[in-house]
């Protein structure tokens, strides 16, 4: 019997005992496991019956498996017997790229140096003759150690078949890419289900300064270099990630502030096979000098010489990406938690006092959207009533189905919103933007055109209140939810809830 069909319980090699499935494709399954030796959550990647690349699989994890540097997440097992084959993989503690960017783009010092790392650490791998190929906003990690983890190096590509005729150049891309969406919270070259596409000129991506203010011309210029593949000030090509890095070390200003803490949890997939979940504690071996921060631990130190001295963490983690499938379920699952928050928005005004009463409230999503029935119990102004989006099983990215769902209110006229409050539940977890417009039209797979962004956050939960840099108009406010929350009382399902909103502004 394949693996694959395998029940919660199953124990492989007899000591990995599967307890979760969570994520699945067409051929593979991803698992939370535990090494039962070792005491230890671990990935468990197993294979359907006949899957034409398990071969390519367990050859990209054996080459996976013989390397050492502690910024690549690391590859514990293989078991290659065709019916019954399995990689067991580290699993990570910490944020992904992708969620390190839902509240903006990074610091452009921070952006640079998470970059950085993962291109020394690429670096190390190609040295060693292995590619990833796969790089997206999932496979960078910044751990709860506060440290780089690159995760799917090799395995990604051999899952979905991917090759390149240039790995090292094909790496470097990914690489750019990457530091072109930590400086502006945009996507080059088309549209990350959670960033928006980057604004063109003349048919390709602006530059990083052209997007947002602020960014160093040193950094910018290392990363036009990168995506478009040209020279500057005599300075050569960057084609591989060893080249990279030390473009990015000469121009890093320091101090650069440190990413945000990584959240609580859930598991943050893409279209690769890279996945998280917040873990148990971690080992540190060898904490290294530290940069100056600005209200936290400063970044991992640039050394003299070649290397860099970094923050090591033996987590655990994973490789896992797509789809796990919906149970649509309408469950009141958390209650409202009544404590004031800190503000997460684009900047900190004050809110005018005006309560603006929205005229109704409907779901907005994919096929219709979650729960329209239940809409206007968020605006109600009835702490014990709440809308939930549907209840999603395997992934907080609505079971991988798609990558968004919301709440649209009509104001019935177009107001100026300044603020906009909104209860969440009291589990942490849900990523969510606040969205003002004129038009509620759209496919519902994405906010519709023209609108706005007041304010967002990583980690909502409680009362959150989001603020702009200043009155924005518009007749629809749309509670946009990119990430879901886990259920307190049902083990592997991810929902968000909303318990009330409070619109202020002016007629």
């Amino acid at each position: 019997m394949s693996t694959f069909i395998s029940e919660p319980g199953t124990r492989l090699g007899g000591r990995y005992r599967l307890e979760d499935r969570v994520s699945a494709s067409s051929g593979w399954a991803a698992w939370k496991a535990i090494d039962e030796t070792l005491a230890r959550p671990v990935t468990v990647l197993t294979f359907a019956r006949g899957f034409p690349r398990i071969a390519d699989v367990v050859t990209a994890a054996r080459a996976a498996s013989r390397l050492t540097d502690a910024r690549l997440a690391q590859v514990f097992d293989v078991e290659e017997d065709w019916d019954h084959a399995y990689v067991v993989m580290e699993w990570v503690a910490g944020d992904s790229l992708e969620d390190l960017l839902a509240d903006g783009p990074l610091d452009p010092g921070q952006g640079a140096e998470i970059v950085a790392q993962g291109a020394e650490a690429l670096a190390v791998a190609h040295a060693a003759g292995v590619a990833h190929l796969c790089l997206n906003p999932d496979s960078l990690r910044w751990t709860s150690g506060g440290g780089v983890k690159i995760v799917g190096l090799g395995i990604d590509a051999a899952l979905s078949g991917v090759t390149a005729d240039d790995p090292a150049l094909a790496d470097t891309l990914g690489l750019g890419k990457l530091l072109y969406a930590a400086l502006t919270a945009h996507w080059p070259g088309g549209e990350w289900p959670s960033l928006p596409a980057a604004p063109e000129i003349d048919g390709h991506p602006a530059s990083p300064r052209q997007v947002r203010a602020g960014v160093p011309t040193g950094i910018d210029d290392v990363a036009c270099r990168v995506l478009f593949q040209r020279t500057a000030d005599g300075n050569p090509l960057v084609t591989t990630p060893a080249t990279l890095a030390t473009a990015l070390n000469r121009v890093i200003p320091a101090p650069a502030a440190p990413p945000p803490a990584p959240g609580l949890g859930g598991y943050a997939t893409g279209t690769g096979s890279a996945m998280i979940a917040a873990g148990p504690a971690y080992t540190e071996y060898g904490a290294p000098p530290r940069r100056a921060g600005r209200g936290r631990d400063a970044m991992p130190g640039r050394g003299s010489g070649s290397g860099r001295g970094l923050a090591v963490i033996a987590g655990i983690a994973v490789l896992g990406a797509l789809g796990a499938g919906v149970w649509a379920l309408s469950h009141h699952g958390s209650k409202p938690a009544p404590a004031a928050r800190p503000t997460h928005s684009a900047s900190h005004s004050a809110a005018p006092a005006a309560v603006l009463a929205p005229k109704s409230a409907i779901a907005f999503g994919p096929n219709g959207g979650d729960n329209g029935s239940l809409a206007n119990l968020a605006i109600d102004d009835l702490p014990g009533t709440n809308w939930t989006t549907d209840s999603y099983r395997g992934s907080p990215r609505f079971g991988n189905l798609y990558g968004g769902t919301g709440l649209m209110l009509d104001m019935g006229r177009r107001v100026g919103v300044s603020s906009v409050t909104v209860t969440f539940g009291n589990v942490p977890g849900t990523h969510v933007r606040i969205e003002v417009g004129n038009s509620p039209a759209g496919t519902g797979s994405a906010p519709p055109p023209g609108f706005t962004t007041l304010g967002r956050s990583g980690n909502a939960t409680g009362r959150e209140t989001f603020t702009g840099h200043g009155t924005t108009s518009g007749e629809f406010v749309l509670i946009w939810f990119t990430k879901l929350a886990p259920q307190a009382d049902q083990s592997g399902h991810y929902q968000a809830d909303v318990f009330n909103i409070v619109v202020r502004g002016s007629s």
